[in-house]
């Protein structure tokens, strides 16, 4: 079984990491060079402004409803409750009310290629207190409308013993759920589900692989070719290949939040939105990059770079000259001072705990 190790990550060591690979983004023309997409501007931060979300526990990009994100407390004094809220305002915009289910502790929300929305009733706080936790699942609105609907139930256990969880994925092209499980000390691991879920029994998670991370939430990409898992400080991005993770060497730095709990995929493949619990939480962007990038985003951008090329640029350049080259040297120099001074107020942002990120 592959064990996959995330190493410690302290705050102030990630805002300096951060720092660092900002300065470097101005100073290296390759790194530079890959700017804004062209597919269009990414997604912005937003804050929540439901009174009623003070634990936002997972988070979802809906499917249907562009700029939609599902959301839902881990216990709700109003009953098991997954809310709509338009990033564009913050404004809660539909109210599902989970009917007939207890909604004891629900830490995750994912969707699936079906269009159907998953939520996770497997958190724990005892650590192995309970013998069975279940998953719900319920079409996703056509309209957003405040509604109550009766999910179907899948009760779940795990081989190899109870235990707490917050992240639950389902994979957008085979429909396989998987769980992963919350270790401060770094023991957690990957469970998959059976491929075909039963209401009548109960469902076994068996173990796939180690996760040396104390996982708050997980998601995968679009496409399905990337599996990102979060924690308090921490996240990291992994390929996905033949129905299991490998890591990526590249690091994901989280904004610097009160309590970083949950974790979606932008539609857009190429961002990640970071959600934290609290009244008016913020849910921050961090876009993706270079082989963090899913397969599907990083083709799109291929094909942008590819045309943007000037077709009739190489005996233009060939007839400039010396001055041709002078002028690309201080096109470039413009261009690194002013990417250096993005990076430092960017970097003046992050302190403030605001802005969009790349990763």
């Amino acid at each position: 079984m592959p064990t996959l190790t995330v190493p410690p990550v302290t705050a102030p060591r990630r805002a300096v990491s951060l720092a660092a690979g900002l300065l470097l983004t101005a100073l290296t023309p390759g790194i530079a060079a890959a700017a804004e997409d062209d597919a269009g501007e990414p997604p912005s931060a937003f804050t929540i402004e439901d009174p009623r979300i003070t634990e936002s526990s997972g988070l979802q990009a809906s499917r249907r409803h562009p700029g939609v994100y599902w959301t839902h407390n881990d216990q709700d004094a109003a009953g098991p409750n997954v809310y709509a809220v338009d990033s564009a305002t913050g404004q809660t915009v539909a109210t599902v009310t989970l009917s007939g289910v207890e909604g004891r502790d629900l830490e995750a929300i994912s969707i699936g290629p079906d269009g159907d929305l998953w939520v996770g009733d497997i958190g724990d706080n005892f650590d192995g207190g309970w013998s069975e936790v279940w998953l719900y699942r319920f079409p996703e609105p056509a309209e957003l409308a405040d509604a109550t609907v009766t999910p179907t139930v899948y009760p779940v256990s795990y081989a190899d013993g109870p235990r707490d969880a917050e992240a639950l994925m389902v994979h957008p092209e085979t429909g396989r759920v998987y769980v992963v499980s919350k270790k401060q000390d770094g023991t957690g691991a990957l469970y998959a589900a059976p491929g075909e879920l039963s209401t009548e029994g109960v469902n076994t998670l068996e173990r796939v692989a180690d996760i040396e991370l104390w996982t708050t939430d997980g998601a995968f990409s679009p496409d399905g070719t990337r599996l990102v898992l979060r924690g308090y400080f921490a996240a990291r991005v992994y390929r996905w290949e033949d129905d299991a993770p490998v890591p990526i060497e590249r690091s994901v730095f989280p904004p610097v939040q009160q309590q970083g709990e949950s974790v979606t995929f932008a539609p857009d493949g190429r961002t990640l939105m970071f959600g934290t619990e609290g009244a008016g939480s913020e849910v921050e962007p961090v876009e993706l990059s270079g082989d963090l990038l899913p397969d599907a985003a990083g083709a799109e951008r291929d094909a942008a770079e590819e045309g943007s090329d000037d077709p009739g640029g190489g005996d233009a350049a060939a007839d400039e000259g010396d001055d041709g080259a002078a002028s690309g040297l201080l096109t470039r120099g413009a261009v690194l001072v002013g990417l250096g001074v993005v990076a430092l107020l960017g970097l003046r942002r992050l302190l403030r705990g605001g802005g969009r990120r790349r990763a």
